[in-house]
């Protein structure tokens, strides 16, 4: 390829395109076009003059088929921004070639990686990887995945002599957030079958994910001056310091892996006349939502008699559900990826994702979408990192991926 994933990847790290929660807009933050322009002007340049965007952010071009026959359109798909949790501004990246041990990173030493938490480390040793510099996160998620989608359409186009059919290309906001696919129309991407390249170790392929709700407990109380409070004032963080409390750390996302489901209450608000605690619900079996609802409704239950004079309301809000189902009609999508990746020369395996992909929601709705590993490791952190050589393997079970299809479409002669 003319150039490198790698410098495709550093010259996305460094533009801010961090999204902002319970935003009034979309997408969330304005500049996340930054990146989005950016990759319209690159797609345009490497001579898809169809690269557009839309008003929403997304992103779509089209890379045309290389052969006469009939394939299933087959898109792409990786998101522009960065987690609300952590900085994406001033981005440093730091590129070397890892020896072994813990890393500390330069710009804060406190923060390090280290090689007893990161078993992925092990298979980095004598390879090039990047990281940020301690104070921001790295971007890798999901800018490893647009470097990597970008790479192979370059590299595809230079290429015409490997068979694909026509491929469908998407650049999304706001996943971080829950809201990536919110405007994102399927009959206009039109594509049969799409990918998300949004995952993390080399080799590991998603085809499972949680199905998650949000919940949020409001507890209304009664303020009033402190030094006049007796038997009048409902202190509300009390109350919800209480239903917290009482909340079963044993399915916490600190106690749990694999399949395990968990409670996990993330943003606490409040003050003493009213304060909220937003909570995750998170299972693989969508009917486990609720039986965790049920928990919770308990310990509300429970604390209401504790304090009969504060008001406590759950609201509950559907996010995601599980892909599994949604793939399981077409065992070609997996099969196929499973396969490219194979041709990669790696080991693929597949692996629950403890969380969901904008290939949740476009399964759900019609579109069997699951993911391919970026490289990336401890996203939404500054101990972020990635492993350029998973990157490169990414690219290529992308351009095996496409023309397994092709060949596997292809009519057979008579």
């Amino acid at each position: 390829m003319a150039e490198h994933v790698l410098d495709k990847f550093l010259r996305y790290a460094v533009i801010d395109t961090q999204s902002k929660e319970n935003s009034d807009t979309y997408p969330s933050t304005t500049k996340q076009f930054d990146l989005l322009n950016l990759l319209v002007s690159e797609l345009r340049d490497l001579g898809i003059p169809d690269a557009s965007v839309d008003e929403h952010g997304y992103v779509m071009a089209t890379v045309p088929a290389t052969v006469p026959y009939d394939v299933p359109v087959i898109g792409f798909i990786a998101h522009v921004d960065t987690s609300p949790e952590v900085s994406g501004a001033n981005v440093k990246p730091q590129v070397f070639t890892y020896s072994g041990g813990d890393i500390v990173l330069p710009g804060d030493p406190s923060v390090v990686i280290r090689e007893s938490e990161n078993p992925a480390l092990k298979d980095a040793v004598g390879k090039t990887i990047v990281t940020s510099d301690g104070t921001t996160l790295l971007g890798a998620d999901d800018k490893a995945g647009i470097a990597i989608i970008m790479a192979a359409v370059e590299y595809l186009l230079a290429h015409p002599e490997v068979p694909h059919g026509k491929l469908r290309i998407a650049f999304t906001p706001d996943e971080e957030i829950g809201a990536g696919t919110k405007y994102f129309n399927i009959g206009t991407f039109g594509a049969h079958v799409a990918y998300t390249v949004d995952g993390d170790a080399p080799g590991e392929l998603n085809k499972e994910t949680f199905s998650a709700n949000a919940c949020t407990i409001t507890v209304h109380g009664r303020d009033i001056h402190p030094g006049t409070a007796k038997g009048i004032m409902v202190n509300s963080i009390r109350v919800i310091a209480d239903i917290i409390a009482r909340l079963p750390k044993e399915i916490s996302p600190e106690c749990t892996e694999g399949y395990e489901p968990y409670i996990h209450p993330y943003i606490l608000e409040g003050g003493v006349g009213k304060s909220t605690v937003k909570i995750l619900f998170r299972d693989f079996h969508t009917e486990g939502l609720e039986k965790l609802k049920a928990i919770v409704e308990a310990v509300i239950k429970e604390v209401e008699q504790l304090h009969p004079k504060a008001k406590i309301e759950m609201t509950i809000v559907e996010q995601y559900r599980n892909m599994r189902e949604g793939l399981e009609k077409d065992p070609r999508v997996t099969e196929y990826l499973f396969e490219a990746a194979k041709q990669a020369g790696l080991n693929p395996h597949w692996r629950p994702i403890r969380g969901g992909t904008d290939g949740s929601r476009l399964t759900e709705a019609g579109l069997p979408t699951p993911n391919i590993f970026t490289g990336g490791a401890n996203f939404h952190s500054r101990t972020e990192w990635l492993n350029v050589w998973g990157m490169e393997k990414a690219v290529e079970t992308v351009v095996n991926l496409v023309r397994i299809w092709a060949e596997k479409s292809k009519p057979s002669e008579k």
